[in-house]
């Protein structure tokens, strides 16, 4: 039997692509076709190991049995009705992700952006609500929260993309882990403080404990709200259910995605109770948000990520990993934290071009910038999985390391 479905091929997929696609992103020339766990397979039958997981989103591996079994019991039932009414995966996995976090209530979206723009809503109604007229939202320079406007204007170098403007106004962003500048940047007009604690898309930078606990002073002596983008570093990705708690600060609300739905679009904004009433009937909503299918997919997702083993397996295979890599000629550096990790190059080491050898060998990362690779492999993966993926990383830097 073979390992790929019948179809058209990449030769076609690319024709296809480049007619009907608007040209918003460079694909690699790979037609992927199945998943299995950490495994993939392209339409020729070459099988890949994912060290990616379509950006920490297939977190518990490729069509997890589990997830696969929700998602049909909840397909054969229901599929979709509207937030209308009631449906019991919502309620349940709203119970899940409150009780396991902030303790709060939960909005439900579709996206990692979409969670974000909840989270800004939130932020300045609240701070409407003790007199701020003119509310601003504090970020850090090179953070990511997403590509509408709220969340766009929240991202500084997509924001800086005059040919998309005027951005929404009424944020702020100060240099990366700059405690002192977010201090001078936290005023009583601060709506809030909305940072990632581990920058993932800039290249996999953790936030210091001291600039967290300056952002978490700064919002409680003007009443603020910080928020934490765990749309990346959630659902066990760090080796804890969510990074925050391998910090020395709690958020007033977080938000999830990526890992939350194995697969499933799916995004989440969660609050404490500080911030749990802001949002009244008629303040937001989602038409698809939360649908039965994509919160079953959640609920399976959650019982295998919300497991101390599991949590613990993440954190030690993470420094396993980063042991592994820091050994290698061309390797400056790793960062991050538990199975989300970033490999600084040495300089003149392209890693676009890594990247690109890389997936010809059979394993899939990404350079978020041309002096790093990223590491985002599935939660599942064991250390022989590490064992291949730093041996074919090292024989590529072989080939580029300066002479």
């Amino acid at each position: 039997m073979s390992d790929v479905a019948e179809g058209i091929g990449l030769g076609g997929t690319q024709a296809l692509d480049e007619r009907y696609l608007m040209r918003t992103y460079k694909r690699a020339p790979v037609d992927f076709v199945r998943g299995e766990g950490p495994l993939l397979w392209d339409a020729e039958g070459k099988r890949y190991l994912d060290f990616l997981t379509g950006i920490s989103v297939c977190s518990v591996g490729h069509c997890h049995p589990d997830v696969i079994k929700a998602v049909r019991e909840q397909t054969q039932r229901l599929m979709h009705v509207s937030n209308l009414f009631y449906t019991e995966p919502m309620a349940q996995l709203a119970e899940q992700l409150s009780e396991s976090s902030l303790g709060g209530r939960v909005f439900f979206a579709n996206s990692g952006t979409e969670a974000n723009e909840c989270a800004i809503k939130i932020a300045r109604k609240h701070a409407h609500g003790r007199g701020v007229a003119n509310p601003e939202i504090v970020s850090f320079e090179s953070d990511f929260h997403g590509r509408s406007y709220g969340a766009l204007a929240a991202t500084p170098a997509l924001a800086a993309n005059e040919a998309l403007g005027p951005m929404l106004p009424g944020f702020r962003a100060v240099p990366r882990s700059d405690a002192a500048a977010l201090r001078e940047a936290v005023g009583e007009n601060t709506a809030a403080v909305l940072i990632e604690p581990i920058q993932g898309e800039s290249g996999v930078f953790p936030i210091t404990d001291e600039a967290l606990l300056a952002a978490r002073e700064a919002c409680d002596e003007v009443g603020a709200l910080l928020i934490f983008d765990e749309i990346q570093t959630g659902m066990g990705r760090t080796g804890s259910l969510w990074a925050y708690e391998q910090t020395p600060v709690r958020p007033d609300v977080l938000t999830s995605a990526k890992g939350l739905g194995g697969g499933f679009p799916i995004g989440a904004c969660v609050t404490g109770p500080v911030a749990a009433d802001v949002l009244e009937p008629g303040d937001h909503g989602s038409t698809f948000a939360a649908g039965p299918v994509a919160t079953a997919a959640a609920l399976a997702v959650l019982a295998i990520v919300d497991d101390p083993v599991l949590l613990r397996h993440v954190r030690e295979l993470g420094a396993y990993l980063c042991e592994g890599l820091d050994g290698l000629e061309g390797v400056r550096e790793t960062r991050g934290r538990g199975l989300m990790v970033g490999v600084g190059l040495e300089e003149g080491v392209d890693a676009a071009a890594v990247t690109a050898d890389l997936l010809e060998r059979g394993l899939v990362v990404n350079a978020p910038r041309p002096d790093t690779l990223r590491l985002l492999p599935p939660l599942v993966i064991d250390s022989d999985h590490v064992d291949l993926a730093v041996g074919l990383i090292s024989e590529s830097l072989l080939g580029f390391a300066p002479r």
